[in-house]
């Protein structure tokens, strides 16, 4: 059965996928952050920002799962959830619940998953010859 063990590291396509293991790690990292929230937050601010950081690793693995447009549009649905982790990130910085470096710290995850996004649509805009142009990443 140990063949089997390896097989099952592989099963789920988006595991194999760099830009999922960096969602991982910043959902890791968020909710470090949000445990030192004040405790009047933990419904509101921290779970909203917890929130938001998760849903760009299941849009990536929902994506996974379908054909290469849907993966696309699940991808920017990610793209999506990255951006409302940068107004978290502002919103928390100008509360003072973190400081600047750890504002710094998110901005350089989210900017780096952006980037590993957009060449993620890039190459499956590519690959699928569907002629569209990928999202602005600046956008």
């Amino acid at each position: 059965m140990e063949n089997g063990t390896d097989n099952l590291s592989t099963f789920f396509r988006f595991e194999d996928l760099r830009v999922y293991h960096k969602a991982l790690e910043y959902i890791d990292w968020v909710h470090t952050i949000v445990r030192k929230f004040p405790n009047h937050e933990a419904d509101g601010l921290a779970r909203k920002f917890t929130h938001a950081a998760e849903s760009i690793a299941l849009s990536i693995a929902e994506g996974s799962a379908r054909n290469k447009i849907q993966f696309v549009f699940y991808l920017k649905a990610a793209k999506s959830s990255i951006r409302e982790c940068v107004v978290f990130t502002s919103i928390t910085r100008s509360l003072n619940y973190i400081d600047t470096l750890k504002e710094e710290e998110s901005r350089e995850h989210l900017m780096e998953m952006t980037k590993m996004v957009g060449a993620l649509i890039g190459s499956l805009q590519r690959t699928s010859g569907s002629g569209e142009k990928s999202e602005n990443s600046g956008r």
